[in-house]
């Protein structure tokens, strides 16, 4: 059994959420947590041109105290593992796009990441939805115009078809935006009532991430986690076994998470260190999306879990997936029309058996919000050669790294004219993930190199005060060692590093031009050449 802490939105104010946890474990009768997860929008700002970075108006830049974690000034009391959101310093995080250490003992999970911590198994998603973006490149790089400010952020296409290919069971998944559907499955009514924008977006099917729920829909994790919309909510969603069709979203019966979950403690600790920002506005809203998200409402502190009494199934011909968004899906996620919920024609690995995940999403830190949950998790699958006593520590899933091998000659960074390489069906993958596990057996397992190594190193400046969090430069980029490490383990290649004459002049020449907006404006600057393709491609 596994003691975990689960936080929503991070929001830079790490010593506040350690307090919490102290103070909840000290109240508790627990010594501790074996493991927190972060559901996102961690903020993990080194210095003060990493907000140049960060999609967040200028009047809300707070440098926060990650800085003080990075620079080694205090350690992190427990392992923290978190996903990218919306709110990020996107350049920090693209340096780890396999994941890594951001500070000692705070874990990157990465674009997208499949790990293993003690017996669990723990499967993760970056990013929030976006369609428009969801079949492009990787195509953002130092430095980043408006656009990209955002889009870097946007879960990319690839990064889901990987996680697709898993067959064997997970125990954890964790997203930054709610996987789309889930709000029917729980007390949706009661939702409604706090976040009345919600219910627009849910009813015409783009509340939530839709590649999200392709993962949530293959994988079938007992527990999901979330954050990003900023309140409390469960819900519990039900599976047929493998080879069935899965349940119809107006044929799937909810409970709370409190129902349902081994919990021992809920915790809601009063905060001192994090005062509520009166003028706080909704930071998820972006104002050039074609799909807006629902505000955030910053009063909400209720929770929204009510009793069964209230739910009531959504009617069957509301649309879940508007056939605008599914239009620009590939082929390979093409619903049939007698089976709403399924995203590919082959049939669910056999080795993917749970049939009830349970959905949390939880608060930002702050006080009066619901943002930390703590439950005890047991593997639901036996996994071999995986310790189970304590202390467990993070280590890499041997069928995640051979997934890792067979597409790393896929990723494509830097160039936004590039296409991603087509779909090339679950049994080409099949075939090439076998092969890779054997390798990845031979040249790690059996040479115990499985453990993620200690390997944090400083890359860019740690914060300067007397610099202040004013200056409107971008930072260059960095080659984090670890991904360099990451890679040469893996013998793939490395499309991340790059020549400081490169970067130099990539920062001489600037951003490059923005696309025309609706009406043919530009939103770049005028008269300088911006538009050229300086990024590196597959190498």
């Amino acid at each position: 059994m596994v003691r975990v802490a689960v936080e929503g939105c991070g929001h830079g104010t790490l010593h506040a959420i350690y307090s919490s946890i102290s103070k909840s474990c000290e109240i508790n009768g627990w010594d501790g947590v074996d493991l927190l997860i972060i559901g996102g929008d961690f903020q993990a700002v080194r210095n003060s041109y990493d907000l140049n970075c960060m999609s967040v108006p200028m009047k809300f830049w707070q440098i926060g105290d990650f800085h003080e974690y990075y620079s080694g000034a205090r350690r992190a009391p427990y392992l923290t593992i978190f996903v990218g959101g919306n709110h990020e310093a996107s350049n920090h995080l693209f340096e780890l796009y396999y994941g890594g250490w951001v500070a000692p003992n705070i874990y990157y999970l990465g674009a997208a990441n499949v790990l293993r911590f003690g017996p669990l198994r723990i499967a993760a998603l970056s990013g929030i939805w976006k369609g428009y973006n969801y079949n492009k490149s990787h195509h953002e790089r130092l430095p980043y115009n408006q656009d990209e400010i955002k889009s870097i952020y946007h879960v990319r296409e690839l990064d889901v078809r990987k996680l697709l290919q898993i067959r064997a069971q997970v125990d954890i998944g964790i997203s930054h935006d709610w996987p789309r559907g889930v709000e029917w499955m729980g007390n949706w009514r009661a939702l409604f009532a706090k976040k009345d924008l919600f219910e627009a977006d849910a009813r015409a099917g783009t509340l939530g991430s839709q590649a999200a729920k392709y993962v949530l829909d293959r994988l079938r994790p007992p527990y999901w986690f979330a954050a990003h919309l900023h309140c409390k909510y469960s819900a519990t969603i039900l599976h047929k076994p493998a080879n069935e069709n899965i349940l119809p979203m107006s044929d799937r019966p909810s409970a709370t998470i409190e129902t349902i979950l081994p919990l021992k403690y809920i915790s809601e600790p009063g905060l001192t260190s994090v005062q509520r920002n009166t003028d706080e506005i909704d930071l998820d809203m972006e104002a050039n999306d074609e799909q807006q998200q629902p505000a955030m409402d910053s009063t909400f502190a209720a929770d929204v879990d009510g009793g069964d009494d209230q739910r009531e199934s959504v009617k069957a011909d509301e649309p879940v997936v508007p056939e605008d968004l599914r239009s620009q899906l590939p082929v390979s996620f093409a619903r049939k029309a007698v089976h709403s919920a399924s995203i590919q024609d082959t049939p669910m690995p056999n080795h993917i058996f749970n049939t009830t995940t349970r959905f949390l999403a939880l608060d930002k830190c702050l006080p009066q919000r619901k943002f930390l949950q703590f439950l005890e998790i047991e593997s639901v699958a036996k996994h071999h050669n995986l310790p189970s006593t304590q202390p467990y520590v993070l280590s890499y899933d041997k069928e995640w790294l051979a997934i890792t091998r067979v597409f790393a000659s896929d990723l494509i960074l830097g160039n936004a004219a590039a296409l991603v390489p087509p779909n090339q069906g679950e049994t080409l993958y099949r075939n090439a993930i076998e092969s890779e596990e054997a390798w990845v057996e031979e040249r790690l397992v059996q040479k115990d190199k499985m453990a993620i190594p200690q390997n944090f190193q400083l890359t860019a400046p740690v914060y300067d005060a007397t610099i202040g969090i004013g200056t409107r430069k971008q930072p260059k980029e960095y080659t984090n060692a670890q991904t360099t490490e990451f890679c040469d383990m893996l013998k793939i290649p490395c499309p991340f590093q790059m020549s400081e004459e490169n970067r130099s002049e990539r920062m001489r020449v600037g951003p490059r031009e923005e696309a025309h907006r609706r009406g043919g404006r530009s939103a770049g600057r005028s008269g300088r050449d911006r538009g050229r393709e300086r990024g590196k491609g597959r190498s």
